[in-house]
């Protein structure tokens, strides 16, 4: 098979992509991975073809928007710098690339023009979702910013919201996309919510016991499990890293996520609580810029680290609330302390303290003593430390690449 993969966002979406891709490579498959020329040197030591999907400039344009991480003003945002100007460009590559009857495309939340492609050249796709938060239900429904009802209320009322949310979603998504549409000849698409999951598959790339699937949810839905990829093998780790973590005391890790260049009040405060607590700490950014100057000993900067090599031996990560960070902090088996800024954020800080493994603060609330007061209980509780580890022992990474493949390749069937 040929299989195209349209990856679109920060390297938090790119790399399950990048892992996914790698396993369908290893069975066999062509496979070519297109995303922003931003990821090209990842893709291409991962392995993988890389074909591009806007510039290093594109990216750099949408990363440096104050409004990417602002709760409600953050959906407007990527539509109009990241998605509206995908839509040729995807069009474009599955032209070239389209091989009659051997040809599939894996499609990430945010390629909508992927599924105008199905239209236009029949090629089979599957939406592959990374979070839950994408998946809208009246039962357990996601977590946003601004949402008016909370879980408890009638299902009517829940209905109502997600009416009103399809309508404003709309208002930005579809006049990019309906303009596209009809330059091909292709009727409106008239509402988006529920237009944003291929009629064909649907995968759900984490597990159930994280997001028990809704009895709204796509029919053609298919939950997997997390697929965990995080560049390990590809970096040389920092040659002080492990004289630092044998010489003392877990630390506790910190990160903002790979995207945030405006990470500076995240850093200043975290540092803040690290001294209130007495404690030791990584930083983790690549904008060396956002972290304080002259850290003690004690606290170390470090550009990056594959996750699965350093928190199975830190203490708690704190960190945005990005799903693939939280699935790696659940297989290390450390609790977690979120601070949630936008997009699905909010909804992975709902299931880890459903799941009891952690907790968290608002932006607002994100501040040295608020953060040393409620980090250091939920550090000394055997019972959190006790379920972060129960939860370690369901990973099951290599059974979920495999059902993950063979949902891409039965698409051809």
């Amino acid at each position: 098979m040929r299989i195209l993969i349209y990856a679109m966002g920060s390297a938090g979406d790119v790399h399950p992509f990048t892992g996914l891709g790698k396993a369908l490579q290893a069975r066999g498959h062509e496979v070519f991975l297109i995303t922003s020329a931003y990821f090209e040197d990842l893709v291409r030591r991962a392995g993988l073809t890389f074909r591009p999907l806007g510039t290093v400039e594109d990216f750099q344009r949408v990363q440096s928007d104050p409004h990417l991480w602002h709760p409600l003003k953050a959906f407007a945002s990527v539509i109009r710098n990241a998605v509206d100007p995908s839509y040729e460009m995807i069009l474009e590559h599955a032209r070239d690339l389209h091989l009659p009857g051997e040809t599939v495309i894996v499609t990430g939340s945010l390629a909508f023009g992927a599924l105008s492609v199905r239209e236009l050249l029949g090629i089979p796709v599957a939406t592959v979702h990374l979070a839950p938060s994408l998946f809208v239900s009246t039962h357990r429904q996601p977590v946003l910013h601004g949402a008016p009802f909370g879980q408890g209320a009638p299902r009517f009322l829940k209905a109502l919201q997600w009416w009103t949310a399809g309508k404003v979603a709309d208002a930005h998504i579809l006049p990019g996309l309906n303009r596209f549409r009809a330059t091909h000849g292709l009727p409106p698409v008239k509402n988006m919510l529920r237009g944003w999951h291929s009629p064909d598959r649907v995968i759900a790339l984490f597990p159930q016991w994280f997001a028990p699937p809704q009895p709204d949810w796509p029919p053609q839905t298919r939950l997997t499990g997390f697929p965990l990829y995080d560049e390990t093998g590809l970096h040389t780790l920092p040659a002080d890293l492990e004289s630092f973590m044998n010489d003392g005391d877990p630390p506790v890790i910190f990160t903002p996520g790979s995207a945030m260049i405006r990470g500076h009040a995240f850093f200043e405060e975290s540092f803040k609580a690290l001294k209130l607590m007495n404690r030791r700490g990584i930083l983790l950014t690549r904008f060396a810029d956002t972290v304080p100057s002259d850290l003690p000993p004690q606290v170390k900067h470090f550009a990056y680290i594959p996750f699965s090599q350093v928190l199975p031996r830190a203490a708690a990560l704190v960190y945005h609330g990005g799903v693939g960070t939280c699935a790696q902090t659940l297989q290390a088996g450390i609790p977690h302390f979120i601070q949630p800024m936008a997009h699905d954020q909010l909804d992975n800080l709902s299931r880890v303290r459903d799941l009891g493994v952690g907790d968290g603060l608002h932006p607002r609330q994100f501040k040295a003593r608020r953060i040393a007061a409620a980090l250091e209980p939920l550090l000394a509780d055997p019972a959190v430390k006790n379920r972060a580890r129960e939860i370690a022992t369901r990973f099951t990474p290599a059974e979920w690449l495999r059902e993950s493949c063979e949902l891409v390749e039965a698409l051809l069937h």
